[in-house]
């Protein structure tokens, strides 16, 4: 692809300010991928290294102990077992996440600082990702637009990998399991001196499975993937460091859609990535980034006679570069202030045009403590873009020490989440069923097209509403909360929150076609919220022994829906042929997929002189609905509900001559599934594994 001249200098520009601009400390010369072994260190939450237990902000670690314990070997499993978040199986088989009630698109994924991109459907598909090099998972809730911008409205989650130690070393894990699923990987880790290299490989593969043998179909296609990761990093001098990586991504599916049609998909991604520190002094610091990333993906259809029915590719691609700077006056205060420009493009399928996105911004912030009790974070940041109307987001924060025991905390943001390319360009029929989606700027040209053929019936949403531009949607978010240490041994975090989100982007019918299906775009709507509270326990009594304990309570609802229940003008019927009735205000139960009790409970246990570990941990979801079946278009207490459900997984490690390890496991230990509902439950999965160090 060739950039015009107006974005070349802007990335020229940028480069050259690097060597003027200063930024990050040395402490924070790598960032994401920091070497020091600091104990519940965080990263992610301020862009500046912090102690997890004195920040103002709602977060969480998951470390690589833990990863390693559960023996789990993909990112969905891991992020499916912390409080308040829940992985939702999307129409491919692939899974993505849910964050304090809000949907997968609003929580920003990144790897090492920087984000993945392939939301081919509007979610990002978080099963690719292996756990076989992640040093650390960091999960920060609340918006995070301050820092992050686009897709942080509802929180981050930075998946942070190993890099090179001093030393040469590595491992092989091996994990075989239910359904013939194999997972393989190596990692190889050297440095000496100036230079410091490491190298990822992974492998992948599945039978897949099927959740009902009624039919030939099954629920997840086999499937199998390659992952290769590598990592340089060289120290020019104390001052001056550098770090580059790469990342190769493929995966093959065969797949059968119906009786008579079969295909094949394939999804290929690359990522390249380069960071350049100095540090000037010991209160001044500059940083550059460079961070490129493709991801394509492409099935096709086939049918009984081997004649091409369908076929489809995606095809994505983001460059950023950034520079940030870093000013520390005392030991008590930190600055940092960044520039950078996001440059996106995607060719698809299905699109009227091949659309390119454009998006310079700057953000500032300040942490200090005012006083030795007091924490306080106050930053903005400001996104212009060409397709959209620009954003400023800012963010506050504070925590004070109340005495050694407790400390109070909280903080409100603003978020947004752009409207994505799908939205805006989107003109898909289907080809069996017949229905139309239409994206926002594309509705004014494909109507008319489409009343011309002859397909339309009738217009429900005049194209005139389609001249203004489709809003970015946007978020206020509150979370108040405290920590209590009843001991060294025991702790307790709650936090309450609440997420405004206006502009909401939802889908809507704008016309019926002759053939009796439906034409559908996207519009804003008012307002939705999320509020509830969560907590987590840690109880360690032992070296020996951690238990710990989360639970979120969740109120998720349309603002609109509410006032339609509270004015009485929602009704319901029974069944099909009773009459009708009114609903009252109490009725009303929320957005649909969102559970209003959520809670897990992870025992981990080691037995040191027989080298062993063990764990046994639990989730528990309420019940929540995925449709209305009373046809009055909300969800409400007369519709029908997926129930309630708990899943078990244990595991147990055994260390053989300090480099050998033998694991054993279950997953889902009593065999839940529910084949008309819960696509990503396979059902109980027995594995063994292998782990060795050399």
């Amino acid at each position: 692809m060739i950039l015009n001249k107006k974005y070349f200098c802007i990335y020229f520009s940028l480069f050259f300010i690097c060597h003027s601009f200063s930024q990050e400390t040395k402490v924070l010369t790598t960032d994401s991928t920091k070497t020091e072994n600091l104990d519940e260190v965080i990263i992610t939450a301020t862009r500046t290294i912090r102690q997890l237990s004195s920040l103002p902000l709602p977060a969480q670690i998951i470390s690589k102990k833990d990863i390693e314990r559960s023996s789990s070997i993909r990112l969905n499993d891991i992020l499916n077992e912390q409080t308040g978040l829940i992985t939702i199986p999307d129409f491919g088989g692939g899974e993505d996440i849910q964050l304090q009630g809000l949907d997968s698109q609003y929580t920003l994924i990144l790897v090492d600082g920087v984000p993945l991109v392939g939301r081919s459907s509007g979610t990002l598909d978080i099963s690719r990702i292996t756990v076989g090099n992640i040093k650390q998972i960091e999960v920060v809730k609340g918006a995070s637009s301050s820092l992050y911008g686009n897709e942080a409205l509802g929180g981050v989650i930075n998946i942070i990998t190993e890099i090179p130690k001093y030393g040469f070393n590595g491992n092989t894990n091996f994990r075989i399991g239910a359904f013939n699923t194999n997972d393989l990987s190596t990692t190889l880790n050297y440095k000496k001196k100036k230079l410091g290299v490491t190298a990822f490989f992974n492998r992948y593969n599945s039978d897949g499975y099927d959740l009902n043998k009624t039919d030939e179909l099954k629920t997840v296609d086999p499937f199998s993937n390659y992952t290769f990761n590598t990592k340089v990093v060289y120290d020019f001098s104390d001052a001056t460091q550098l770090f580059t990586s790469g990342k190769y991504y493929t995966q093959n599916q065969d797949y059968i859609a119906s009786s008579t049609l079969k295909g094949e998909s394939d999804i290929n991604e690359w990522n390249s990535h380069l960071k350049l520190s100095h540090k000037y002094s010991e209160k001044w610091s500059s940083y550059f980034e460079f961070y490129a990333t493709r991801y394509k993906a492409k099935d096709y259809l086939d049918d009984e006679n081997g004649s091409r029915f369908s076929n489809s590719y995606y095809n994505q691609l983001l460059i950023r570069p950034e520079i940030r700077g870093t000013f520390n006056p005392n030991d008590k205060d930190a600055l940092i202030g960044g520039i950078g420009f996001n440059h996106e493009t995607l060719d698809r399928t299905d699109f009227t045009i091949q659309p390119e996105f454009n998006s310079p911004y700057v953000y500032f912030q300040y942490d200090g403590n005012l006083t030795e009790m007091l924490n306080v974070i106050i930053g903005a940041r400001f996104d212009s873009h060409n397709k959209y109307k620009s954003q400023f987001s800012p963010k506050a924060a504070i925590r004070y020490q109340l005495n050694d025991k407790l400390a109070i905390k909280g903080s409100v943001g603003h978020g947004f989440k752009a409207p994505d390319f799908r939205q805006l360009y989107f003109d898909f029929t289907n080809a069996t069923v017949g229905y139309t989606v239409l994206g926002y700027n594309a509705v004014s040209t494909a109507i008319p097209e489409l009343e011309t053929q002859g397909q339309i019936a009738n217009i429900i949403v005049p194209v005139s509403e389609f001249e203004d531009e489709l809003n970015p949607e946007n978020s206020i978010s509150i979370n108040i909360g405290f920590n209590y240490k009843f001991s060294s041994t025991l702790k307790l975090d709650l936090n309450l929150f609440r997420n405004n989100i206006s502009n909401l982007i939802d889908t809507r019918i704008i016309a019926n076609k002759t053939n009796g299906q439906n034409v559908f775009s996207y519009y804003n709507v008012n307002e939705v919220y999320t509020q509830g509270l969560e907590f987590n326990i840690i109880w360690k009594p032992t070296n020996s022994l951690k238990i710990s304990g989360g639970y979120q309570l969740l109120f998720a609802k349309d603002a609109a829906a509410e006032n339609a229940f509270k004015n009485g003008e929602v009704f319901a019927r029974e069944n099909p042929s009773s009459p009708s009735f009114q609903l009252k205000k109490d009725d009303y139960f929320g957005l649909f997929n969102r559970s209003r009790h959520m809670a897990n409970l992870k025992v981990f246990y080691t037995i040191p002189k027989w080298d062993l570990d063990t764990n046994i941990r639990s989730t528990y979801r309420s019940k929540y609905g995925l449709l209305d079946s009373n046809g009055n278009s909300y969800l409400d207490t007369y519709d029908d509900f997926v129930d309630g459900y708990t899943i078990i997984d244990f595991a147990i490690n055994k260390t053989f001559y300090k480099n050998y390890q033998l694991g054993f496991g279950i997953d889902n230990l009593f065999d839940f599934t529910d084949t008309q509902n819960i696509s990503n439950i396979a059902g109980r999965i027995i594995y063994g594994k292998l782990n060795i160090q050399f």
